[in-house]
């Protein structure tokens, strides 16, 4: 369903399904708390974990810990490549609901996205649990039409054009010494 700015974010923080555009794929999103739909929406495995997408870093530290040396190091990536397409998988904080990674809450995949519809929306929601729109297994829908005919209860932001890169973010998990690439996009980080 396509809708204003306002009742967008208005109907995120409600807990409904959103999706907005962002630098990579058009993300599907809800409040951490009620990620549980999104799984459903996309008849999504609990083994695959969804995104922290924030609209700064600064929004995202409180969800993650480390040590000092190892936030000193995030700090340097996030500094280098964010915004972008790079989503860093690091050890969760207890603000991270078990939904977001149900085989493996001890991680999350966090991102800042290069797009300024997108931290709007997030500088106003907060925080959202973030994945692609697209059936599990589907390749991701890129525009708002596909998205509406294949999750036609989903909110979509009216007059906004979805076209990112149209491929996703490289994602790089902290192995507590270096980065190990997950799933390789258009960013490349030095190990």
């Amino acid at each position: 369903m396509n809708v204003s700015l306002e009742v967008l974010i208005n109907s995120a923080k409600a807990g409904k399904l959103i999706s907005f555009p962002t630098d990579t794929v058009p993300a599907l999103a809800s409040i951490p708390a009620q990620a549980e739909l999104i799984y459903t929406a996309k008849q999504r495995s609990l083994d695959k974990p969804l995104i922290l997408m924030a609209a700064k870093a600064e929004d995202l530290w409180d969800y993650v810990k480390g040590n000092q040396t190892e936030y000193q190091i995030w700090q340097e990536v996030v500094s280098q490549y964010w915004p972008g397409a790079l989503t860093l998988v690091l050890p969760a904080s207890e603000k991270i609901p078990q939904v977001m990674n149900p085989t493996d809450p001890t991680t999350i995949g966090i991102r800042v996205p290069n797009h300024l519809v997108a931290q709007n929306i997030l500088a106003q929601t907060g925080p959202m649990a973030t994945t692609s729109v697209n059936l599990s297994g589907q390749p991701a829908l890129e525009n708002r039409a596909e998205i509406e005919v294949n999750f036609p209860d989903v909110l979509t932001l009216e007059a906004t054009e979805y076209k990112g890169l149209g491929i996703p973010s490289t994602v790089a998990k902290w192995t507590g010494n270096d980065w190990q690439i997950l799933r390789q996009g258009v960013i490349k980080i030095d190990n």
